[in-house]
């Protein structure tokens, strides 16, 4: 009997086709396929686009992910697929596809929660996740602050955000000084230059009297805000932007932000674990920020690699791998793509 459980996981949340398959904490193989270039032009993700690529993409990315895997679709004992959150065209293509695997091949299938994935994804990085910990997700369209007691039965939401999601505050920016889509790589590449106090920008809820209703939420909008109003006053007054310089002292905002929050979070709940994920975990200052805000208090950092950060099928298969070995049922093959499935659901 196999002592741990071969999964395949399929991820199309949003313009990223993914799939992945792992045997307990071990990545066997995987795939991706972006429609990212697609969507360059437009400053955005558009839904019908990823919808359509993702239709495309589909069987070419399975068949890449078993042939690296060295597995067919007959040796997986479990399919896990993104139920939810993400884009409503995007996840049913993911969801059908699943399920037409499900069902020619006779397996189990998870229906899995997005935000939940990329907490299971650092196990495939680190090994089992040390429970409870505090998991800090940080992407295009969330930004999060979560209990995780026991992740194969829900999570518990401490804060999230308000307005902007941290990734879309970067994108936004970027665009601002010039940078193409999506703007968090752009904005960390051209932030080495830059220097990161030399112009002060807002910490959204930070204030005292902020903190007292939003301690552990988050606010990026009005951080972008100053940003647009601080490049538009140096163009109307005929001065060069210095864009290193902005990138830098932005990024420095949002991290700072983010590394306090979740550190606050550990502290206040006395747990000693910090995991991070998301697309955003891939920003090399809230990585070093984060190491060196958490050593002051005896708080381990996980933070996955950034290949592992963005949306991907092998943080779906490392999720249905631990719902699978936990002993969670399986969803029913009628199971529904929910766009905004809440993060206390894990598996629908």
């Amino acid at each position: 009997m196999k002592s741990e459980p071969l999964v395949l996981g399929i991820e199309t949340s949003c313009d990223e086709t993914g799939v992945g398959i792992v045997r307990g904490h071990t990545l066997l193989g995987e795939a991706l396929a972006s429609s990212v270039d697609e969507h360059a032009r437009f400053g955005g993700v558009v839904p019908e686009v990823a919808s359509r690529a993702h239709l495309e993409a589909m069987i070419p990315t399975m068949e890449r992910a078993l042939d690296q895997a060295g597995v067919t679709l007959a040796d997986v004992d479990a399919i896990a697929v993104t139920a939810g959150p993400g884009l409503a065209g995007a996840l049913l293509v993911g969801v059908a596809a699943a399920k037409g695997y499900a069902l020619a091949a006779e397996k189990p299938i998870y229906g899995v929660n997005h935000l939940a994935a990329h907490v299971a994804v650092d196990t495939l990085e680190h090994g089992p996740l040390p429970e409870p910990a505090i998991a800090l997700l940080v992407s295009g369209g969330h930004s999060s602050l979560l209990m995780v007691n026991d992740l194969a039965r829900g999570v518990t939401p401490l804060g999230a955000t308000i307005d902007d999601a941290a990734g879309e505050a970067f994108d936004k920016v970027a665009r601002l000084l010039g940078l193409p889509f999506p703007g968090g790589p752009w904005i960390d590449k051209a932030a080495r230059d830059g220097d990161g106090v030399s112009i002060t920008f807002p910490r959204g809820l930070t204030a005292a009297k902020d903190l007292a209703t939003h301690r552990f939420d988050f606010s990026f909008s009005g951080l972008k805000t100053a940003v647009a109003r601080w490049v538009e006053a140096r163009e109307k007054s005929g001065e060069p932007v210095p864009v290193a310089d902005v990138a830098a002292s932005f990024q420095e905002a949002v991290c700072d932000v983010l590394t306090n929050k979740a550190i606050d979070a550990c502290r206040a709940n006395g747990i000693e674990t910090l995991v991070i994920g998301g697309g955003v975990a891939a920003n090399s200052r809230l990585r070093v920020l984060a190491e060196e805000r958490a050593a002051k208090y005896g708080i381990s950092v996980r933070v996955p690699r950034p290949k592992l950060c963005t949306d991907n099928g092998a943080m779906v298969a490392a999720l249905g791998s631990h719902l699978v070995a936990s002993g969670i049922a399986p969803s029913r093959l009628d199971l529904p793509a929910d766009s905004a499935m809440p993060l206390t659901l894990v598996v629908a």
